[in-house]
């Protein structure tokens, strides 16, 4: 049974049949062996494809705090990845981006990695994590203390929007939205972010068959912060794509390298250390919440 909302059991979606188990699309750890100790497992894994080791190469430098925020306590990240791609697929950078957050703040309550088309899963994983005292039910001060930091490419990009939406619906605060590259998917507004959104960037490039969407605005701007819409260029910009298929890097090759594009990830990395660390003023808590 999913947890309930402000202490009363519901079968309105989008509860309605969330199961409890959780981190069942993340990628099966016994899969990458040197996932054993937070220096390997990223930054210093030598089984990382060469083009995800580069995408995130500068996120890999930046230096590592002795002592995680205390901030960072109650921190959910989810992403989600484009297009028809599971989370089980290594070769994406938004997969490993996640377990670099993982050890980046290990203080935090969850952070994952799903397909698009896998929000309910997502959001299952959400409302456990959020319900502290495990008792089943989602109450109010449950809600109010949640840390939720949303981010995707493509479809994925689409798809975070949607499931902040999700999360206004029941009341959820989302501390940022991260959208990279947005491309809509059928019956989704992924431009316009939700009132219940803290803080919304927008990443994208605009050549290429596929590209994203130049500018998000915010439902309420009183209550949701764009901090903006950056395009970003590849002329004579040189980005590996070799790690997708032949047809992709090559017909529709912009749209893969701002998703491999080092810049990318450590002005997302950036974003996220600045949004963490603004919970630590009192008055950054409150505008969040």
């Amino acid at each position: 049974m999913p947890p309930a909302v402000d202490g009363k059991e519901t079968n309105e979606p989008p509860l309605a049949g969330f199961p409890l188990t959780t981190n069942a699309d993340l990628p099966i750890l016994s899969n990458f062996p040197s996932y054993r100790h937070p220096a390997a497992s990223v930054c210093g894994n030598t089984k990382l494809n060469p083009q995800v080791r580069e995408a995130l190469r500068l996120v890999c430098d930046k230096p590592i705090e002795e002592q995680t925020p205390a901030s960072a306590r109650g921190l959910i990240v989810i992403g989600f990845l484009g297009g028809f791609v599971e989370a089980r697929e290594s070769k994406h950078p938004e997969v490993w981006f996640s377990y670099f957050l993982r050890e980046r703040y290990p203080s935090a309550l969850e952070v994952a990695a799903f397909s698009n088309r896998n929000s309910r899963q997502a959001m299952a994983t959400v409302l456990q994590a959020l319900d502290l005292d495990h008792d089943g039910l989602l109450a109010a001060d449950e809600k109010s203390h949640a840390r939720i930091i949303i981010y995707g490419h493509s479809w994925g990009a689409s798809e975070a929007v949607a499931f902040a939406q999700d999360l206004n619906q029941i009341g959820i605060p989302v501390l940022l939205t991260i959208q990279i590259d947005i491309v809509r998917k059928p019956g989704q507004h992924p431009t316009v972010v939700p009132p219940n959104v803290h803080a919304a960037i927008n990443l994208f490039q605009s050549e290429g068959l596929l590209h994203g969407r130049s500018e998000i605005t915010a439902e309420d701007p009183d209550r949701t912060r764009i901090i903006g819409n950056f395009h970003m260029k590849y002329d004579g910009q040189h980005i590996d794509c070799r790690n997708y298929p032949f047809f992709p890097r090559t017909f529709n090759k912009p749209h893969h390298e701002i998703e491999n594009d080092a810049r990318v990830w450590n002005q997302v990395a950036t974003v996220i250390e600045g949004q963490v660390s603004s919970l630590a003023t009192p008055s950054a808590q409150t505008a969040a919440h």
